[in-house]
């Protein structure tokens, strides 16, 4: 169980990401969300190489930067 300080810094990180997301575009939030599924599956996928991770966040990325809202 995390400590006090150990919160406290995780909420402060976490807020400070959200509001460095807040004025992003439609194209940027989808390629930034693409990016992160890409990774997590190529993790996944390739059993946490670190090679597929990357690969399946740059794939991820350029699909998700080409949908259109």
């Amino acid at each position: 169980m995390l400590n006090r300080s150990k919160r406290l810094l995780v909420a402060a990180l976490t807020l400070a990401t959200l509001a460095g997301c807040s004025n992003m575009t439609a194209r940027e939030r989808n390629t930034a969300v693409g990016a992160a599924v890409g990774g997590v599956a190529g993790s996944v996928l390739t059993n946490g190489s670190g090679v597929g991770t990357v690969g399946g966040a740059a794939v991820g990325g350029v699909i998700g930067n080409q949908i259109r809202r």
